[in-house]
Order: C-alpha cells, then sequence, then structure tokens
C-alpha cells in the first residue's frame, strides 16, 4: 500500500475540524464567520484528498453527509435508559396541581422550572465516543429503538464531532421546518403522491427511509435538550444542560426559560400560544421541567412517565364553518388539486375563505360535500385544511363532490398515471398550466442548463405571451426580452441570447430529460441517450424495443410512446430540429455484453478497476459492487475478496482476465460489433 504523506493527514485533519467549526457557527449558533463560497473551498479540497487517498476517508468526515446509500433495514438496538413519554395536560389548574405535587414531595423546598418548546418531531437518542458520532436511535417503546445513525447524520445541525472529545449520550428532537414541509407536499402532491399530515410525521417517515438519498433532500433539523448522566459531568441543573449542550455543538432551542415559580411558567405558556405561529417549526406546547437534578431524583418516575416534568399543550385551534362550493386548481404537472371555497371564517388571526382538500381520495374518505359544515384547521401552523365533517347538522340539501371529466384549464382528458396513483391529472403533455413548470425543467441543471433563465423571468415571458412552449426558447429576439420591462438591460439581453445558443450543443441526454416525459428524469434520460441514436429514433420506437433496455418496464415504455404521438410534441421537436438543437447520442452503448451483470474482484494485471467497469458498461453491462444471485459473472484477479467466495457459493461462473476477453469476443462476433479495449500502454483490438 502507498504510504500517505504526514502532511496530507495533517492537512486532512486541519480541514475537517475547520469544516466542522464552521459548521457549528452556521447550524447551531446561526452566527457564520465565513462566506459559503470559502466554505465550498473547504468542502471541495477535502473531497479531492478523501478521493486521492480513500483510506482516509471515515465515518465522521463532513463528506459523509450525503445521500445515495440504500439502507437493508434497520437494527433494534436498547436504551442506555428508558426513554419516557410525558403526563400532558391543557388546563392551567392542573398546572398549578403538578406545581403543589412538586413542592409536596419536595418537603416545601424551593423550585425552579425549565421551560422548553414542546417541538412537534420525533424523539431521537444521538451516543458519541470519544467526542465522535457513533450512533442515532428512535424512541421506538421507550426500552429499545431502532438504529437509523445513517440518516440522522445526514441532518447538518448533528455534529459528527464534538467540541470536546466526550463519551456521552444526548436527546432530543429531529423536526421538519415548516417551510420545507410546505414545499414537499407541493412536491409529493405534484407528483400524484398523498400529502403528509404534518410536520412529524413527514420527519418520522423521512428518518425511516432506507433510500439516503431522500433523507438528504430533506431539510430536517434538530433541537437537543438533555444529557444523559449529567452529574458524570459536573452538572447540576437542567438550565447548566442546557448551555453545556450548546458548547460542546449541539442546536439547543433559544426560547427555553429559567423560571422561578409557576406563575412564570404559566407566562411563558401564555405568550407562546398566541407567537407559535411565529416560528419556523411546529410546536405543539410547553415542555415544564424541575431545574435541579437532585430534586428529580427524589421525586422518580412512574413505569411511563418522570413526575418531575409534564407537557402544558396548546388549545388545539379548529374552527367551524359552511364549504360553500368546490373549485379545481391545475398544478404544474397536471395535478388537479380540488379547493374548498368557505364562509369566511377567523383562524389563528386570519380570515380563511378557502382550505385545501388534498385529492379526492380524501375527500371520499371523509365524506365531504358541498353544503357541509365542516372543521378546518390549520396544518403545520400554516395551510387550512377541511379536517372533519359535521354530518349530524346536513339537511339533505349537500351535494357530492365529483372529480372533473376534463381539464378546467384545457379541456383536455383527465386521469392517473398509474392505477396506484392518488392524484388526478391533466393528462395533456402542453396543457398550458404545466407551461412555467415545463419550461423550469427544461432550462434547468439538469437538462438543457440555461442560466440566467429562471422562475421570475420564466413567469414574465409566459405570462407576457412570447413563449407558448418549450420550444419558443430558441426563437426569442432582444425585442422580445426588452418588452418584458424593468430589470432586463442589454447585457442581460445579450447574455441570455448566449447561453440559449449554447444550449444548442447540450448531449442528447439534457434534451430528453428536459422535455418533461412523464417518468424519465435524468437518470432514465441518460440510459434512453445510451440506447437510440437519435431523438428521432426515440420517438419511433416500439413499445418492444423500449422494454428490452434494462431499467425499463412497461410502464415507462407506454409513457415515453404516448408522449411522442401527441401532436403538439411532434411540433414542438420540429421547431427544436429547425432551431439547431442537437438530437444525436454521443454516447450510444454496444450490444456485446447487454443484458449481463458482473462483480469485479481483486487485483487485476492488464488495467483498472476503473477502467474495466467503463468497458464493461460501454458495451452495455452492467457493474455492481455486490454479489447476487442475479449476477453472471465474476472477474477475479489476484488476492480477491469475500465476493469471490460468495460468487463460488452461489454458483456464479468465475472469470480470469483471459476468460473475460474470450467472452467478450464471442459476444461481439455475434452482434457484429468490433470492440477495442483500451489498455494502460494503449487500445488493444479485440476483434
Amino acid at each position: 500500500m502507498k504510504k500517505i504523506p504526514k502532511e496530507v493527514i495533517e492537512e486532512v485533519e486541519k480541514l475537517r475540524e475547520e469544516i466542522e467549526y464552521h459548521n457549528y457557527r452556521y447550524y447551531v449558533l446561526a452566527d457564520p464567520v465565513i462566506s459559503d463560497e470559502e466554505y465550498d473551498k473547504l468542502m471541495k479540497r477535502l473531497i479531492q484528498l478523501e478521493k486521492k487517498y480513500p483510506e482516509l476517508v471515515t465515518p465522521d468526515s463532513p463528506t459523509q453527509r450525503v445521500g445515495g446509500k440504500v439502507l437493508e433495514g434497520f437494527k433494534k438496538v436498547k436504551h442506555s435508559t428508558p426513554m419516557l413519554s410525558l403526563d400532558n395536560t391543557y388546563d392551567e389548574n392542573e398546572i398549578r396541581e403538578f406545581d403543589e405535587r412538586i413542592k409536596k414531595g419536595l418537603a416545601g423546598e424551593n423550585v425552579e422550572y425549565v421551560s422548553e418548546l414542546k417541538i412537534d418531531g420525533i424523539s431521537i437518542a444521538l451516543r458519541y465516543e470519544n467526542g465522535r458520532f457513533r450512533m442515532a436511535i428512535t424512541r421506538g417503546d421507550g426500552t429499545e429503538g431502532e438504529d437509523v445513525s445513517e440518516n440522522v447524520k445526514l441532518i447538518r445541525s448533528v455534529p459528527l464531532r464534538l467540541r470536546k472529545p466526550l463519551t456521552l449520550e444526548v436527546r432530543g428532537e429531529i423536526y421538519m421546518p415548516v417551510e420545507e414541509f410546505k414545499r414537499i407536499n407541493e412536491e409529493r402532491e405534484e407528483q400524484g403522491l398523498p400529502a403528509f399530515a404534518n410536520p412529524r410525521n413527514a420527519t418520522a417517515g423521512t428518518i425511516r427511509q432506507l433510500d439516503t438519498s431522500v433523507v438528504a433532500k430533506r431539510n430536517l433539523d434538530t433541537f437537543i435538550y438533555y444529557l444523559v448522566n449529567p452529574q458524570a459531568y459536573g452538572i447540576e441543573t437542567q438550565w447548566e444542560a442546557l448551555q453545556f449542550l450548546k458548547e460542546i455543538g449541539f442546536k439547543i432551542n433559544p426560547h427555553s426559560k429559567l423560571c422561578k415559580s409557576i406563575d412564570e411558567v404559566i407566562d411563558y405558556w401564555r405568550v407562546w400560544t398566541d407567537e407559535r405561529h411565529k416560528l419556523d417549526y411546529w410546536v405543539d406546547g410547553v415542555v415544564v421541567k424541575v431545574n435541579s437534578f437532585r430534586q428529580q431524583e427524589r421525586l422518580g418516575t412512574t413505569a411511563k412517565s418522570p413526575r418531575w416534568a409534564i407537557a402544558f399543550k396548546f388549545p388545539a385551534e379548529q374552527v367551524r364553518t359552511k364549504l360553500l362550493d368546490v373549485t379545481f386548481q391545475v398544478g404544474r404537472t397536471g395535478v388537479i388539486t380540488p379547493v374548498a371555497e368557505l364562509e369566511p371564517v377567523q383562524l389563528s388571526g386570519t380570515t380563511i375563505k378557502r382550505a385545501s382538500l388534498h385529492n379526492f381520495d380524501y375527500i371520499k374518505e371523509k365524506d365531504i360535500r358541498i353544503g357541509d359544515w365542516v372543521f378546518v384547521e390549520k396544518a403545520g401552523g400554516i395551510i387550512p385544511q377541511v379536517v372533519k365533517v359535521i354530518t349530524e347538522l346536513r339537511d339533505g340539501s349537500e351535494r357530492e363532490i365529483k372529480p372533473p371529466e376534463k381539464c378546467p384549464v384545457c379541456r383536455g382528458p383527465v386521469g392517473k398515471l398509474d392505477p396506484s396513483e392518488v392524484a388526478i391529472r391533466c393528462l395533456n403533455p402542453h396543457c398550458p398550466a404545466k407551461l412555467k413548470k415545463a419550461l423550469e425543467t427544461f432550462v434547468s441543471r439538469d437538462a438543457m442548463n440555461i442560466d440566467g433563465m429562471g422562475e421570475k423571468l420564466i413567469e414574465r415571458m409566459v405570462d407576457s405571451g412570447i413563449v407558448k412552449d418549450i420550444a419558443d426558447i430558441y426563437y426569442l429576439t432582444p425585442f422580445d426580452f426588452a418588452q418584458l420591462g424593468s430589470g432586463i438591460g442589454q447585457r442581460t439581453i445579450a447574455k441570455l441570447l448566449k447561453e440559449i445558443e449554447e444550449s444548442k450543443k447540450r448531449p442528447l441526454e439534457k434534451l430528453i430529460a428536459g422535455l418533461g416525459i412523464p417518468h424519465v428524469g435524468t437518470k432514465m434520460a441518460k440510459i434512453l441517450a445510451e440506447n437510440f441514436e437519435s431523438l428521432e429514433d426515440l420517438a419511433n420506437a416500439s413499445l418492444e424495443r423500449l422494454m428490452e433496455i434494462e431499467g425499463i418496464g412497461e410502464e415507462v415504455a407506454k409513457s415515453i410512446i404516448e408522449y411522442f404521438r401527441n401532436e403538439k410534441t411532434r411540433e414542438i421537436i420540429g421547431k427544436l430540429k429547425k432551431a439547431g438543437v442537437n438530437m444525436k447520442s454521443s454516447i450510444v452503448k454496444g450490444k456485446a455484453l447487454r443484458g449481463l451483470k458482473f462483480v469485479v474482484t481483486g487485483e487485476l494485471d492488464r488495467w483498472s478497476r476503473k477502467e474495466i467497469e467503463e468497458f464493461i458498461e460501454s458495451l452495455g453491462g452492467k457493474v455492481s459492487s455486490s454479489v447476487s444471485k442475479k449476477t453472471d459473472y465474476a472477474i477475479v484477479g489476484r488476492n480477491p475478496g469475500s465476493k469471490y467466495q460468495k460468487a463460488q457459493k452461489l454458483g456464479v461462473r468465475i472469470l480470469n482476465e483471459d476468460e473475460f476477453i474470450e467472452l467478450v469476443k464471442e459476444r461481439a462476433k455475434e452482434t457484429g460489433e468490433k470492440v477495442e479495449f483500451p489498455e494502460k500502454k494503449g487500445p488493444m483490438t479485440l476483434f
């Protein structure tokens, strides 16, 4: 093994410490001391070094905060001490009774309380060894939870290294910020998926994702509020513990308060009953804790909850009103959303006239009808939704809510993209209601990458009528942009036109991704570009030809065919071709190894691991990092690892390098391909 220079090891360690420090400043203190650009430079340098010296990668490196792993499941882990639930009350008198019980249990001693906002998320236990993150465990049944470490370490406010080399366990709450909750629900409804009921539900669903890339895209956050065995660190009170937690790198809630009496606790609760909607996270009450740990120990616990703490819940916010009518909105992906038109009513300080009905399955489940008296509440504290029907007040005049038979905007056909989908959509791929979203997709970095053409400019282009489909972008003139009004000067126009012209040269996969074909994202677009020489070939492909390609099932194949059959699609492609947009593929793969799955293990003599893997993929084969029953061949070099033994055990055919070359020759003869293998000393013609 190549020796790693000492200065590289030192630089990597220094970079990790520096990045963790800036994470602490940004995510915990909300007080950054460097710019985003400077932070990115530090991270890029660390990534560069870890890529060059993979032996230096550690689980607690800041570079490991990326999704991409697919987990097999979550193992059960016992808690070091039980995670108890809290008794709760909505009543001020019961809080005073709680205070009396505390004082009676402590023989009349003076008592202080710590009041903390009760975050509506999910409880988590975090374990550290010598200051380094080791494990995250869900609450579970209180005595045993699940190890969700891979997902939790993607949360930026969870330190991977503490600011002191301590071995400890802390507990707190993982939550989803309100704006993130709103964004994800809008995204889910556009995709035809059921919306999350509340941020807690969304958080729980995220933390139990087996695909860590999903977790990485959802900006979860944390507040830590509990230190296991605090006396071991010389800490005597909950208030001291909160300051200690912040000092060593955890994010604590800034609104916690040390209260000298139960009256101060009640005042705190009253303030936050009114102020809670100003927060960017959902809270449902106040947790009241005896401050002194010695007093907590003397008060003890019941089988389910501590005697020294209670949750003082906020009153539920629901109002009653009448559902006057239902209108339909068409989203940017064609999803048709029913909206309740209500008799105006006051809720949480605002007048509510409209509320979400989510989808038609929700309407059916709740048996909601026009003319009903209903209860409305704000989901996540912001989005009004109908939550219950008062059937007792029906008089027989109520009317059933039926899905529209045609799109309310374009009068095109409506339906579901697949039977399992919840949402009903407009099925016209070129419905005007979808145009803004279609343009955003087309100009995005993953597609045609037209820099400067953002959401606001697209909105102005569509609203002004200068763009009626995605192909119109390539026919815009300086005059067209100039008539959009203020903020678009000559320099901006020149830059936009240059970007549009440059985008014509993008690879075919980018164009396919930008077209917005249902079920075809960036990954599928690349697969299609690898298997078709041009957009014209793809547009004329049969169902059978599409389904021959690994990764494309009947549903996706039918979606592609349906898209290219559309008259408007053909018109758009014609305009793109006339404008000079590239429609030829430069990455069409060979066929010699199509349909075969390989695993490579051991040290090869002729070429590097990367070279042989790229070669296999260039001929249509697949390379996997693990052996399974679906593996066709294992290519084995010197000093093979456990993959070799597993391949033997499963009966996978073993090949050395010479045998692999012979396999390629045989397969290439069958397909009539000329195949070249790039050896380190230059290309070698195999056949």
